[in-house]
């Protein structure tokens, strides 16, 4: 094999760990966490744009926004399942390479987009499912992690790189307000005219300021890493489907990451269509990051917790909480409400589940390779997979609240549903894997 290929690599030999492996993996792990923040921005910059078209002049209503940001949900889901499976068919190297330079080609199409106000709906959407490309990575980026570290090191680990990559939704809500009124880019035109104010803001900048840090972070990853050998086809990699448990993880990982990305697709739009009308003056932006700055926050500081308590506990009283939080949300008004007294308390409910998922994600990325310790590469295509499916979240999210509001005039129906699958997934995490004498204790 050529030197982009590691032979004899074992995280689990301690010697070999302290000499070589823990250089290397770390390495890998600075390159590939900063590849994954800017996937995450790409994949949730849909969930700013969406508040700033109408004011910009598209007339779309608030049903076709909520789909413009369901979009890169869609796709996200669609490629994370593609993504599960390259690493064994591709190593690390191509893989963080392609991926991280193709994002350059959608965001393109959305600068350019959003400076013609002739624009078309159609295409707006093929912008957003394209975005979902960033959203794909996830199945890929983890699975690579988790043939890098030793097993006592993996919840850090995963910790840090699916907390810090979660980051980049909180950081595309936090910067995007910031450079809308920069002419950064004026020399290929822009400045559009905020239809009530007459204010001239610039929001190709959302777009093009990740071009340049995309294509640095793909020449580093061709350059600086390395491959390790897992060797199997793609039918072979299908043996995972054959297992309960990889269907048992898929639904605990959907509460926690599913919801998550679901909500942090969603909030903005939200709070524009509920508080909104009850506050004229009230910006989504200002609140919406705060959500995804709190659960990316958390998942980095609880992967080393649950490598101390297992991760099987955590889950336990993420659904618990999560089960309580949506219980208060749907039966306190908060979905449905009359007064802009009720927002401090909706926002508080909210950034108290975006908390609570925070723990979950670090949770059940140290269960799974536990629950699937008897083959590394089993472990991670279950982590590519569950990631792929919890990866439909804001697809899910934002369609099905779009449906809500169409069946019954507001979104209490959906979020009982999620309230639903709470209920079920905790149950399963109970049973198989944290009560005494369960199946496969984790």
């Amino acid at each position: 094999m050529n030197s982009q290929w590691l032979t004899n690599y074992d995280p689990n030999d301690k010697q070999f760990w302290e000499k070589t492996g823990k250089k290397i993996a770390w390495k890998t792990l600075t390159i590939t966490t900063i590849a994954l923040t800017i996937s995450f921005i790409t994949w949730f910059l849909f969930s700013v744009v969406v508040i700033k078209l109408p004011k910009i002049g598209f007339d779309f209503s608030d049903d076709q926004l909520f789909w413009l940001a369901a979009m890169p949900g869609l796709a996200g889901g669609l490629l994370r399942i593609l993504n599960t499976f390259l690493i064994p068919l591709l190593g690390t190297r191509k893989v963080i390479t392609i991926t991280t330079l193709i994002k350059i080609i959608p965001l393109l199409m959305l600068g350019f987009a959003v400076m013609n106000p002739e624009t078309s709906y159609r295409y707006f959407m093929l912008i957003a499912f394209l975005m979902g490309i960033g959203g794909g990575d996830f199945s890929s980026y983890m699975p690579s992690t988790s043939l890098f570290f030793p097993k006592k090191e993996l919840g850090t680990a995963l910790g840090i790189q699916a907390g810090i990559g979660n980051f980049g939704v909180c950081l595309v809500q936090l910067l995007s307000p910031l450079v809308l009124s920069l002419g950064i880019f004026s020399f290929v035109g822009g400045g559009e005219i905020i239809a009530e104010t007459g204010q001239v803001i610039f929001l190709e900048n959302v777009a093009f300021i990740y071009v340049v840090p995309l294509f640095l972070v793909g020449i580093w990853a061709w350059v600086s890493l390395k491959n390790i050998p897992v060797t199997a086809s793609f039918k072979e990699q299908l043996d995972i489907f054959g297992d309960k448990h990889t269907w048992y993880c898929t639904l605990t990982y959907f509460m926690t990451f599913g919801t998550f990305a679901g909500l942090a697709a969603a909030f903005p739009m939200m709070i524009k269509s509920l508080y909104v009308p009850l506050e004229a003056d009230l910006d989504p932006l200002k609140y919406a990051f705060y959500g995804p700055l709190i659960g990316s926050l958390v998942r980095v500081i609880f992967g080393k917790i649950a490598d101390k308590t297992g991760g099987a506990i955590l889950t336990h009283i993420t659904g618990i909480a999560l089960i309580i939080l949506f219980a208060i949300l749907i039966l306190g008004g908060y979905l449905t409400p009359t007064a802009i007294e009720q927002f401090p308390v909706f926002v508080t409910i909210i950034l108290l589940i975006f908390f609570f998922t925070g723990v979950g994600n670090a949770a059940t990325f140290k269960q799974f390779p536990i629950i699937f310790s008897d083959s590394p590469r089993r472990a991670a295509g279950v982590i590519g997979w569950t990631s792929a499916i919890a990866a439909f979240g804001p697809f899910v999210f934002n369609v099905l609240i779009t449906q809500s509001r169409t069946i019954t005039g507001d979104t209490r129906l959906f979020f009982g549903l999620v309230f639903i699958i709470c209920i079920w997934a905790t149950f399963v995490n109970w049973k198989f894997y944290t009560r005494k004498g369960c199946e496969r204790p984790s």
